[in-house]
């Protein structure tokens, strides 16, 4: 039974984007706030016991955050569900936490990305947590691009050139409401062709004088709801003008079976109607996937994310 109506898969299919309520039932929505909160706790707790922060009590998760963030804390890494596009080593800090497993495999998320991409459905390993802080409180000197407003760019472009063919959905889900002012994703309409990359403000973004910025649409989403789109659709973020975190995920479904252009990294079955018994259903098994790439990768050279020359005649 379809989830989404033809002239939803039909807007995706020509627009290159969709917005979707309800796609995270709230009880799993709220155990990822309850698990990373947790996380934060023990972050601060150490922070604090070093002197690097004041007292945490009676600070929530928000005040706890943007404390640790103008210390110079780095609570984006130990929070993050990747690996970072940098030398790794053997105890680089990463989550792959239960709460987010949930949150990836749930069956009603997984439905909306049956219809859009078929019933065989990869978890591509291509995927962040996204804790925006309000602009005004950003360093000068902020380096993580997770951190920051995000320039143009298309998903296909900043991973590598084994999945430029494969059957590909990014799924952006919004743990709290995203607004214009919160800096919520906006796209360029449609499927156009790959487009060069440059590095952009510390970033990987379309080179300039190649993307209509001037038809971009924003899409603000209710917490629980998504933002879909084509590997190909141009997306940014807005600048987050308002005085509060935006908190999302973006993660990425691929048609099994087909590269996911960051092969280096730890991929799943997360639904086969035609194989159900080769579903990873065992967060704990995803967790150990992630830690033991991690040691392989510490021993040898690095691998980066993108495939751009920074030197190409359009970076000019």
């Amino acid at each position: 039974m379809s989830i989404l109506s033809n002239a939803q898969i039909d807007h995706f299919n020509t627009q290159g984007y969709l917005v979707v309520d309800n796609v995270v039932p709230d009880p799993i929505r709220l155990a990822v706030i309850q698990e990373y909160t947790e996380i934060l706790d023990q972050l601060y707790a150490q922070w604090e016991a070093e002197g690097h922060v004041p007292s945490g009590q009676n600070m929530d998760f928000w005040s706890k955050l943007i404390t640790s963030y103008e210390a110079g804390m780095d609570w984006f890494n130990p929070m993050d569900i990747s690996l970072p596009d940098a030398n790794i080593t053997p105890d680089t800090p990463c989550h792959f936490g239960p709460a987010v497993f949930d949150m990836m495999t749930n069956s009603h998320l997984l439905d909306v990305v049956e219809d859009l991409i078929g019933p065989e459905l990869t978890s591509c390993p291509i995927q962040h947590v996204r804790l925006k802080p309000p602009a005004r409180d950003l360093h000068a000197d902020e380096e993580k691009a997770h951190l920051q407003t995000t320039v143009w760019h298309q998903d296909r472009a900043v991973a590598h050139e084994s999945g430029d063919q494969t059957d590909m959905v990014t799924v952006w889900l919004a743990i709290n409401d995203a607004t214009e002012d919160n800096g919520c994703l906006t796209v360029v309409p449609g499927q156009p062709q790959m487009y060069p990359h440059c590095p952009r403000d510390k970033q990987s973004g379309i080179a300039k004088g190649f993307l209509d910025e001037g038809s971009a649409v924003p899409l603000p989403v209710k917490a629980g709801g998504a933002v879909l789109f084509h590997p190909l659709t141009p997306h940014a973020s807005l600048a987050n003008v308002s005085d509060q975190f935006r908190w999302s995920f973006d993660i990425r479904y691929s048609r099994s079976g087909q590269p996911t252009g960051r092969s280096h990294f730890p991929d799943f079955i997360a639904r086969s109607r035609a194989h159900p018994d080769t579903e990873l259903r065992d967060a704990m098994l995803w967790n150990s996937l992630w830690m033991q790439t991690r040691q392989r990768l510490s021993e040898q050279p690095h691998i980066p994310f993108h495939r751009w020359d920074p030197n190409a005649p359009v970076c000019a």
